[in-house]
């Protein structure tokens, strides 16, 4: 479809960011050498960023957050970085979700949907 503004992806495949009729779908997935769920957090965030910025947005758009973690026991761990990273102004809270996967490589995926 024509007119789809879209930012590629990493791989083939892949776009790290498609819009359509006013908003803006991202995701964020790191491949990381570590086991820090806070560490895979804070950079799967800063990916967020880049991909909207692709877009001319940033974080204050987003309506709606779906987060992907391996182990929901860790949920409390990644809690602390979302909540730095999303800032305290409740103007500019998300609808967040979290939900367990069974994630092959990754301990968190992480999913926008923001206003553009």
């Amino acid at each position: 479809m024509p007119g789809i503004p879209r930012v590629h992806g990493r791989r083939a495949g892949r776009n790290s960011v498609t819009g359509y009729n006013g908003t803006g779908r991202a995701v964020a997935t790191i491949r990381m050498k570590t086991d820090d769920i806070n560490d895979q957090t804070i950079a799967s965030l800063s990916r967020i960023d880049e991909n909207l910025a692709g877009m001319g947005r940033d974080r204050t758009g987003i309506l709606n957050a779906t987060i992907y973690i391996a182990d929901i026991a860790m949920r409390g761990e990644m809690d602390g970085a979302w909540t730095a990273w999303i800032g305290g102004d409740p103007a500019h809270w998300p609808q967040p979700a979290w939900l367990q996967s069974g994630l092959a490589r990754h301990l968190i995926e992480i999913t926008v949907i923001a206003a553009v």
